[in-house]
């Protein structure tokens, strides 16, 4: 038997469609969706030593949350729509040889320097092609509430060992806007929080752990093929033992890619930390050597770099990186900070023979096994008569500034025939 549709059933049954489908537009009402926003920028980059600068324009895009609340980390892309440059008519560069990274400017209610990377990821790219850069991604913790504004900064490409640095001619537009409602744990937008603050903690079990703020060091490096740039996020962590503490600095990103094909157990780095505030000198850190050969054209990954802390002084002292050394096959790398930024701040106790006035330990700025430093990114003279293996390491860093220089001669967007 056929049951009959009354018009009352229908009607329910429309309505219930109706509001299942009002439900679906309410929740996606509540979602929030992200923003992308496009700006482009005059532009000056740098290529390796020896390239005359060029002037382009880049084209960029930010996506990021549109509405978000104070304690949420959010994430943002940065997507190149245009480089600065196109690929010159030298060489054909290979898949997965370019790697961006660059700085994105938070202001408004918070203020910060968010870090960006992409992966070393491209198509090939033939000799007059456009440059293909991968979208870099970083995060930012969002302490305050009111308008978050995100702009683009400078970035630097990366590839065969060589940095090109580009940096605005003008003031940049903002290509992203989020706006930030209050939430646990942050601020109202009255006090904005300084990004660049040290922050001093404890665990809660035994409070003898101190974690320091991870801070954006700038670093001017002198290697041994031509002197170069580059950002690294580092943290100094303390925990302390007795009147002393030990020390552990972390580098979060790598400073500079290989040259050649390194073995195991030949790369040596080490680091000057340095004391303010109360106290005054450095303290001497060091990391083991390289565990795993490493090609030619990857990082050089820093470990973790420990030594002990004797404070010299009695109030508050403050712990910022210093010049960052590696020593590999011969030859000596030097990193110096193009300005100080404190990561750790302790309440110190002075103890006999502790820092101020001097350095904890000796031996950070003097050679080991005879080697002395390069002058100006040279190579280290190592007393052993091997030249051979200094000889060569040369040769293939002389190849990959050529290459480099061919690579990252840097165009207008329309080339000269």
């Amino acid at each position: 038997m056929r049951r009959r549709v009354t018009p009352a059933r229908r009607t329910g049954a429309a309505g219930a469609a109706l509001v299942l489908c009002s439900a679906g537009v309410l929740l996606g009402v509540a979602a929030t969706p992200a923003q992308a926003a496009e700006v482009s920028f005059a532009t000056h980059c740098v290529p390796p030593a020896g390239i005359d600068p060029v002037d382009g324009t880049t084209k960029v895009e930010i996506t990021a949350p549109a509405t978000a609340k104070v304690g949420d980390t959010v994430d943002i892309v940065w997507k190149f729509v245009q480089a600065a440059s196109k690929n010159p008519d030298i060489i054909d560069l290979p898949a997965n040889s370019v790697q961006p990274s660059g700085v994105l400017k938070a202001a408004g209610a918070q203020a910060a320097d968010i870090a960006m990377q992409g992966p070393r990821e491209n198509p090939a790219i033939p000799k007059g092609g456009d440059m293909v850069l991968s979208d870099m991604k970083g995060t930012l913790k969002l302490t305050t509430a009111g308008e978050v504004t995100l702009t683009p900064d400078a970035y630097t490409v990366n590839a065969m060992s060589t940095d090109t640095k580009c940096t605005p001619k003008e003031t940049v537009q903002k290509a992203a806007t989020i706006q930030v409602t209050p939430g646990s744990g942050g601020t109202s937008s009255s006090s904005p929080t300084q990004s660049a603050t040290p922050t001093k903690s404890a665990t809660p079990t035994g409070g003898t752990d101190f974690k320091g703020k991870e801070v954006q060091v700038p670093y001017a490096c002198k290697t041994p093929i031509g002197d170069k740039n580059a950002t690294s996020p580092v943290q100094i962590n303390a925990r302390k033992n007795g009147g002393d503490y030990d020390l552990t600095v972390q580098f979060k990103k790598s400073v500079m890619n290989s040259p050649a094909d390194i073995p195991k157990d030949s790369v040596k780095p080490s680091m000057e930390v340095v004391l303010g505030g109360a106290d005054k000198g450095t303290v001497h850190v060091e990391g083991p050597t390289n565990a795993q050969p490493i090609k030619s054209g990857d990082p050089i990954e820093i470990p973790d770099l420990t030594g002990t802390y004797k404070p010299g002084a009695s109030g508050t002292s403050t712990l910022a990186p210093g010049v960052l050394t590696i020593k590999a096959l011969g030859t000596t790398t030097t990193c110096t900070p193009e300005k100080s930024l404190v990561s750790l701040t302790l309440d110190t106790a002075q103890q006999p023979g502790g820092a101020s006035g001097g350095t904890s330990t000796s031996g950070g700025s003097s050679s080991t096994g005879g080697a002395g430093s390069s002058g100006a990114g040279g190579l280290a003279e190592t007393g052993s008569g091997d030249h051979g293996a200094l000889k060569a390491l040369g040769l293939v860093a002389g190849t990959a500034i050529l290459l480099g220089a061919a690579v990252f001669t840097f165009m207008p967007k329309r080339r000269t025939r």
